[in-house]
């Protein structure tokens, strides 16, 4: 008898095919201007039997492409370019949102078109350091703190970007704040030392990250908005657990009752019991549909859908060796296996050249 993790499921007024969600990747494929192309169209519609695919992290902003050969969508040309994928993946069948990635001070000036600039909720440097184009490995920068105008104008960046995605024909798009990125820099105490309606306490902090959330909203509709967060991440780790777990805990409080589509749950770095603890405080305070993410194997998958931890599981790293991870799944075909060395590239390459399981491979 086939596991419900096959069967489909609706997701606002879209209906998957299965619970199966493949999870934004960056791939750095954007080689031309940070331009969405043909090469990143192939791959995505390979892989259109999962539920739902989460396209890559992609810049509402000049300013937000802080990593290189990432792919934006604040202008018109990128928007055109980004119907390739959503024509490729529509046409087998797929449904498709876009994960909207603004790097915030995770970025280096390097990276950056001529108008982009570094930008922060404060002038507080990320640790650590970030690849360019030029010249290799570089020293995160200190970031140009966002005035409130600034604050302004960067939530409206987002919103354009939303509109954008769906004339492009994306079935709707996930607001990133998780992973350090420049929502969750806001959040963050570490990140934000501001003063104003945007710093300081808890409701101050998740100010920002929802008021795009509501914006959004109210430009392209709740059923095609979603977000992801990442709480108990490695960019958290200048926080405290009260302040993690009570910020979080209001983020889903007011995330539920502005009905958004999801909210996607991402575990990275090490397992950490405070972390699992308050996904299923979140699951309590959010009553919407709930994608977990975050080395999942099908058995694992299957034990938390059952278990009602969460309605939806994603997977990574495994859609990129396997396109068809689904047939994979349904069949009990082996996996193909990672390989990291092709994970990131300028061509397809470790990228649209891997093959679709065969009984006659072995």
């Amino acid at each position: 008898m086939s596991h419900p993790i096959f069967t489909p499921y609706t997701l606002g007024e879209i209906k998957l095919q299965n619970k199966i969600i493949m999870a934004p990747l960056t791939r750095c494929r954007a080689i031309n201007g940070n331009q969405p192309n043909a090469l990143m169209a192939t791959y995505y519609g390979q892989r259109a039997s999962a539920g739902l695919i989460i396209a890559e992290g992609t810049s509402p902003s000049p300013n937000g492409l802080g990593y290189t050969n990432i792919p934006g969508l604040y202008n018109k040309k990128q928007m055109e370019g980004w119907k390739q994928t959503t024509q490729a993946v529509h046409e087998k069948g797929g449904k498709i949102f876009l994960q909207m990635m603004h790097t915030g001070r995770i970025a280096h000036s390097d990276n950056l078109p001529e108008d982009g600039k570094v930008i922060g909720p404060s002038a507080i440097a990320q640790p650590g350091s970030i690849s360019t184009y030029e010249n290799g490995k570089q020293p995160y920068p200190v970031p140009e703190a966002l005035t409130h105008e600034g604050v302004k104008y960067t939530i409206q960046e987002y919103v354009n970007s939303a509109k954008l995605a769906i004339e492009a024909g994306f079935d709707g798009v996930e607001i990133h704040s998780a992973h350090g990125y420049l929502p969750n820099q806001f959040i963050n105490t570490a990140s934000n030392q501001r003063t104003d309606e945007y710093g300081g306490t808890i409701e101050n902090r998740c100010r920002f990250v929802l008021e795009i959330a509501q914006k959004m909203i109210a430009a392209i509709g709740a059923n095609q908005t979603g977000i992801r967060i990442s709480p108990y991440s490695y960019a958290d780790t200048n926080e405290t657990e009260e302040n993690i777990n009570q910020s979080y805990i209001y983020v889903a409080d007011q995330l539920d009752k502005l009905n958004i589509a999801y909210i996607h749950l991402s575990h990275m770095g090490e397992a950490d019991e405070r972390k699992f603890a308050l996904w299923k405080e979140i699951r309590k305070h959010y009553s919407g549909t709930l994608i977990l993410c975050g080395d999942f194997t099908l058995e694992t998958a299957k034990k938390s859908l059952d278990e009602n931890q969460a309605d939806l599981i994603a997977f990574g790293r495994d859609f990129i060796a396997n396109p068809d991870l689904v047939e994979r799944f349904q069949n009990g075909y082996p996996l193909a296996e990672r390989n990291r060395e092709g994970w990131y590239g300028n061509g397809g390459e470790g990228y649209t050249n891997y093959s679709r399981y065969s009984l006659n491979m072995n």
